[in-house]
């Protein structure tokens, strides 16, 4: 998946493109971190939530167990190169691709809390 970005660098490597209203970045499968390690530091960061205090559990959205081992190498030691997963967290929706590839996008205007009608 490729996609072009008039992007603002934020934590984490994460990339907010305007354009789409969205956040892109990438996990590093070669890294320490999990996938849904790297997930829950990008929706805190995005979210403004401090995972630490217990505010948020990705459990509330998908198991995260289930998604470390979906999008971990095969078996036999090679990459995954198909598939995805999507699902909500905080009001974002998270759509997760085998390739490492992660975009975020923010709940809409009609959803977001405080919104007067």
């Amino acid at each position: 998946m490729q996609t072009e970005l008039p992007a603002t660098d934020g934590p984490d490597g994460l990339q907010y493109d305007q354009t789409n209203d969205r956040y892109v970045f990438a996990h590093d499968p070669d890294g320490t971190a999990t996938i849904t390690t790297t997930i829950v530091h990008a929706l805190a960061s995005i979210a403004d939530t401090d995972v630490s205090q217990g505010e948020f559990s990705l459990y509330d959205s998908v198991d995260p167990d289930a998604l470390d081992r979906l999008f971990r190498k095969k078996a036999d030691g090679t990459e995954r190169t198909g598939g995805h997963v999507a699902f909500t967290a905080l009001e974002h929706e998270v759509y997760v691709y085998a390739n490492g590839d992660v975009i975020i996008y923010p709940p809409s205007e009609a959803s977001r809390p405080g919104r007067a009608d």
